[in-house]
């Protein structure tokens, strides 16, 4: 069943990919979503019926590579962390699949009678089968390929408009940018199979060998460092990368030049979720580890403020909800570095059903607008499209955390799951855990409010924008709708359905994830100490979404001037909000300006003026030269040849007599 699961997707790309010139479009298109579908249907299996009783489940399919002391097999792991990966991609996958039906009927980029959905199903069924090969694996290399598999399809899939410029420049920052990340992770492999001699999850996430690298000195440059913290530290680099953390972070936005059921994919359920599951995978390593956990939690502090801060001025659907995912991401790293494991993957769930909903939600929102992305063209939707505005009510109740103080576990998927990374966030007990909980607290007013400025700009007020894509909007047809609605239960039910297993008792949550998760009972307290904060950490984002919601309201609903006014107002704020604090300008002047100019200089001053001129110069003078020379030594007289012959039978005569001949 679990290799059926991984190579269903796989399957489904081949047929996609080559297959359907044979069986024509549409039948390869519904394979691929039919396999998809049978691939979710796998993981809830395994899901509901696994036992973390029974310990770690390692299949084996082949043997990978074996080297010296590097001995790696291909495996899929199946343990309590691999099933929830499963349940989140496979779900989302198969939706995506099943909406894209709809979506991709007919593309305005490509002409009348070209070829275009074989390719797209293609090239998600493939990044669902990279990614299942990064979440299943049982070493680190194994993971690694997963890991750039998922990169590789990425920039496919971000590029799918090939034709656009910004959907190349796009698919290039996003390759370039998470190679950084992928270069760190890398020397963090070889780091720990140079200290461990191993690079397999069954001695890496031994806890023992995790203490053992926490007492290693290693010498680097006349520096002592710690063994473990330079291992945590370049692993998580990878992970930054990967999971758009700040200044690794300015892909993602760019990342909607994709098609929309692409941006659902990559923000909800994959790509970006691989850092957070990963630096779950390795918390033996983490737990032992002092200042990368630190470093974690201060840096997903700080993506949740700044990406919170620019998605206040976006005015793109699309990057609305691309810079909230950048700031939930933050949460979950903050909740992980902190040692609540458990909560991260618990926001990491259901973060993927209510962003999925929001994204294929807002794909709606755009077909049914003839392709237009800008929210001060819409307004007053929500009777052309009720279904697609219920859909985006119950996105954005859950993900500002809509629900009854004090329960813990009552309300909207987000409300249970973000509420638990606050307080686990306060429970830290440390300083960087305090200003995680203050960037926190101040990233879910922001959230409330441009979540529910989405909704007052997209649904309400009056019309604004084209006359005429108003007055032909439709609502999206059924194959569209239908996975808003099984997104729809999710966002709703599963905060309070999983509450226990994830944020319940210490013992519950430890029995119910079994090996996949380890937390050190010596000095990790968090989850406990987690339900006794104050009254006032636990009520503190209840009023931060309340505060938001109304000044939304003020803002887009009674007086829509202010807006103009305060921005006018506060131009400079204004500016750096929507410039995205500069960061692309800064990494222009820093790093893309100077290897312009130094790629200009090595191609006109070294290859052009150096090497071709030294090329050149030979070629056109010397050759030349040493041509008329010879030429003039080949005259056609017999007798200069003559001549030539005995002046050299001369010389040899005269060597042979002066030296002796032979000696």
């Amino acid at each position: 069943m679990e290799t059926i699961l991984l190579f269903s997707p796989l399957a489904g790309a081949l047929i996609c990919g080559f297959g359907w010139k044979f069986i024509g479009e549409t039948v390869a298109t519904y394979v691929s979503t039919v396999l998809l579908m049978l691939t979710a249907a796998l993981s809830w299996v395994i899901f509901l019926t696994y036992d973390a009783n029974n310990g770690v489940d390692v299949i084996s399919l082949f043997k990978f590579i074996e080297s010296g002391s590097l001995s790696t097999d291909w495996a899929i792991r199946i343990d309590r962390l691999t099933t929830i990966m499963l349940i989140v991609i496979n779900t989302v996958s198969a939706l995506v699949h099943l909406y894209s039906l709809g979506y991709m009927a007919r593309d305005e980029n490509f002409k009348v009678g070209e070829s275009y959905r074989p390719r797209f199903f293609a090239y998600l069924s493939f990044f669902t089968f990279t990614m299942l090969m990064l979440v299943t694996s049982d070493n680190l290399l194994q993971m690694f390929f997963g890991w750039e598999g998922v990169g590789v399809a990425s920039y496919l899939l971000i590029g799918f408009y090939y034709r656009k410029p910004s959907a190349n420049a796009a698919n290039i920052k996003a390759f370039v940018v998470n190679r950084v990340g992928d270069f760190g992770f890398a020397l963090g492999i070889f780091s720990l199979f140079y200290l461990t001699d191993s690079i397999n999850f069954s001695e890496v996430l031994d806890p023992r060998n995790a203490h053992h690298l926490a007492e290693t000195k290693v010498v680097f440059l006349s520096w002592t460092m710690n063994a473990l913290e330079i291992v945590t530290f370049l692993l998580f680099v990878g992970a930054m990368g990967k999971s758009a953390q700040l200044m690794l972070h300015t892909w993602l936005p760019d990342a909607m030049e994709g098609p929309t059921p692409v941006s659902a994919l990559i923000h909800a359920a994959t790509m970006v979720t691989a850092g957070v599951f990963m630096v779950c995978r390795l918390s033996p390593l983490m737990e032992y580890a002092v200042w990368t956990p630190n470093f974690i939690v201060f840096i997903g502090a700080t993506t949740a403020f700044f990406a919170a801060t620019v998605g206040l001025v976006q005015n793109d659907i699309k990057r609305v909800i691309a810079y909230s995912t950048c700031s939930q991401l933050g949460y979950m790293f903050v909740a992980a570095g902190v040692g609540a494991y458990p909560v991260a993957m618990f926001h990491l769930l259901t973060h993927a059903f209510f962003k999925a909903m929001l994204f294929l939600g807002a794909g709606s929102v755009i077909h049914a607008m003839h392709h237009e992305q800008d929210m001060r063209n819409y307004g007053n939707l929500r009777k052309k499209i009720p279904y697609t505005f219920m859909a985006m009510m119950i996105g954005t109740l859950a993900i500002t955390g809509v629900g009854i103080p004090l329960t813990g576990w009552i309300g909207f998927a987000g409300f249970a799951s973000k509420d638990a990374v606050i307080e686990s966030a306060f429970a830290g007990g440390t300083g960087v855990s305090m200003y995680a909980y203050i960037m926190l607290v101040i990233a879910a007013l922001f959230t409330s409010f441009y979540s529910w400025r989405l909704i007052f700009m997209t649904f309400y007020g009056k019309e604004r924008g084209d006359h005429h894509s108003h007055e032909h909007a439709h609502e999206s047809p059924m194959v569209m709708v239908i996975p808003l609605a099984v997104l729809a239960l999710g966002a709703i039910f599963a905060g309070m359905y999983w509450y226990e297993d994830f944020f319940g008792k210490v013992k519950h949550i430890e029995e119910w994830f079994g090996a996949s998760i380890y937390m050190n009972h010596e000095t990790n307290h968090v989850i406990h100490d987690a339900h006794y904060v104050p009254t006032w950490v636990k009520l503190s984002p209840f009023v931060a979404m309340v505060v938001g919601f109304v000044t939304a309201w003020v803002f887009y609903i009674k007086n829509t001037e202010l807006p103009k006014k305060l921005a006018a107002q506060q131009n400079h704020l204004y500016q750096f909000l929507l410039n995205k604090w500069y960061f692309d300008e800064m990494y222009d002047i820093i790093f893309v300006r100077p290897a312009m100019w130094l790629g200009t200089v090595l191609w006109k001053k070294g290859d052009g003026s150096i090497i071709d001129g030294a090329l050149n110069g030979l070629a056109m003078t010397i050759v030349p030269w040493f041509t008329r020379l010879a030429g003039r030594a080949q005259s056609g007289y017999l007798f200069h040849y003559a001549f030539a012959m005995f002046v050299g039978l001369a010389a040899i005569i005269t060597w042979f007599a002066i030296g002796g001949g032979y000696r």
